[in-house]
């Protein structure tokens, strides 16, 4: 994000990164009068510009919101691969990385031509820190997808989801260290945490990943500060331990998915409703409120036939009705349990969704009473914004840390166990469909513990939209960034 250095313009933001967040933190900012500009490609554009233009619309003090479009590097990616979700193989993952450090050479010649105060740019574009400076800008990062997933290099220090949750204990032994077994946080954090190492990144089989995540944690040390997609009352006495005994300047601005003002069509490529989605959302209209289990693992998670096989039959046995985003899968129907086929094709109990699904509608839908999630942090943020327990079935990534968030010190979900860090191109344990069941029940049944998780999710629910309401804690955080980036612009300009 970019601010031109003149008193009489706006503050002008230049924002690069994970697309969907970055498209809502720019609808909240312009909604408070900053001039915001999304450095990205052609086909991440095609996916936010309908949201673009509705924020730019709906908010009648919003400034205009630009799109930067630059091309997508030419590494050798078939067309249109331009994001996480169409990777297909580890081959493919390096070339996306080597694209993504190619973007640096576009994105100094927008500086050069763009006179900036700031820029504010997600934690993966590492190379920002270094771009900015180059050119004189105090750089801020954003995280957008999990702090977690940086490992600190054999630095104690205090970095969970959006306000580094958790993160004192997230790095892996270095190469040659113990791997099995639990490990217990380190001292200082204000709550104890225990992870198994088999949660973790491990730098032995993974050394180029470890390498990255040096990279950019050393990256967000040389930054200025933090911009979080997060809020005081989800990290409680996080964001104190982190501005405090990690000396780290921190704004807690979110959930920015309520600064969307279309949460039917947030994230839709076309900007509008795919015949399955408009499908599912009449369909939950004729169902009871609370009897609804959403599930859904986001675009980067894979399930193998023995694994959704498993989920199939764990549906099926919970009782309850389900609306599973299953994605584009093969249609080979081997993996269905006996009578799941019937089951979806009567339509009264479960309906699969095999396109994009709108997931902040569904979340809203009164029907729904409960999440099956990978616990990514933007479906984890959405969950919790619409006040629905979850039922949390990490993958990889962060999500192991943002499940000890929502099941620990939030209690507002239930875990299936969880304990394998595997990418979706590894195979992991198949978690049966009796254990499946029975966390949905812990989740949606009628007895005193499911009743109080609901109602923590409620109330949850509530805090999160009134932190972006007007004397909420990250409205007020928005200010204060604001107010910051004004005082630099100005002591610079003396």
């Amino acid at each position: 994000m970019a601010i031109i250095k003149d008193e009489q313009r706006p503050l002008h933001v230049l924002a690069p990164g994970h697309i969907i967040p970055v498209a809502d933190m720019a609808a909240l900012f312009a909604a408070r009068g900053v001039k915001c500009t999304i450095f990205t490609t052609p086909v991440n554009a095609a996916v936010i510009r309908s949201a673009v233009d509705r924020a730019t619309a709906d908010a009648v003090t919003a400034l205009p919101i630009d799109l930067a479009v630059v091309p997508f590097p030419d590494v050798g990616l078939p067309p249109g691969v331009e994001s996480g979700p169409a990777l297909n193989s580890e081959d493919d993952r390096e070339k996306f990385f080597q694209a993504i450090r190619l973007l640096r050479e576009p994105f100094d010649r927008f500086l050069s031509a763009n006179p900036t105060d700031a820029v504010v740019s997600d934690s993966f574009f590492d190379w920002s820190a270094d771009a900015a400076a180059e050119h004189g800008v105090a750089r801020r990062s954003t995280a957008s997808r999990g702090g977690a997933r940086r490992p600190a290099a054999g630095v104690p220090r205090q970095q969970h989801v959006r306000a580094r949750l958790y993160q004192q204990h997230a790095a892996p032994q270095p190469p040659g260290g113990r791997t099995r077994g639990p490990r217990r946080t380190r001292a200082g954090l204000p709550h104890r945490v225990e992870m198994r190492r088999s949660q973790m990144l491990d730098p032995r089989k993974r050394p180029d990943h470890w390498s990255f995540h040096q990279r950019v944690y050393a990256a967000d040390q040389r930054s200025y500060g933090e911009v979080f997609n997060s809020f005081r009352d989800l990290e409680p006495g996080y964001l104190e331990h982190y501005t405090t005994a990690l000396a780290r300047r921190a704004w807690l601005v979110g959930p920015v998915a309520l600064a969307s003002k279309d949460v039917a069509t947030r994230g839709a490529n076309n900007g509008g409703l795919s015949p399955d989605a408009d499908a599912c959302l009449r369909w939950l209209d004729t169902r009871p409120a609370g009897s609804v289990v959403y599930v859904s693992f986001g675009t980067l998670s894979h399930f193998s036939p023995p694994e959704r096989r498993e989920l199939a039959r764990g549906l099926d046995m919970s009782g309850k009705n389900f609306v599973w985003v299953i994605g584009a899968v093969e249609e080979d129907p081997e993996w269905m349990p006996d009578g799941f086929a019937e089951l979806l094709a009567r339509g009264e109990r479960g309906l699969v969704v095999r396109e994009w699904a709108p997931q902040m509608a569904i979340l809203n839908h009164a029907a729904v009473g409960g999440f099956v999630t990978h616990c990514g942090w933007n479906s984890t943020l959405e969950a919790v914004s619409a006040g629905v327990a979850m039922v949390t079935w990490p993958r990889y990534a962060d999500q192991f840390y943002n499940e000890k968030l929502v099941v620990e010190l939030l209690e507002v979900g239930v875990g299936v166990g969880s304990t394998e860090y595997a990418s979706k191109l590894e195979a992991r344990r198949v978690i049966g469909g009796e254990v499946v069941a029975e966390a949905i029940g812990k989740v949606m049944g009628g007895g005193e513990e499911a009743e109080a998780i609901r109602e923590r999710a409620r109330v949850l629910g509530e805090k999160a939209r009134r932190a972006v309401e007007k004397g909420g804690s990250s409205y007020d955080d928005v200010g204060r960034l604001m107010d910051e980036l004004r005082a630099r612009r100005s002591s610079v300009n003396v």
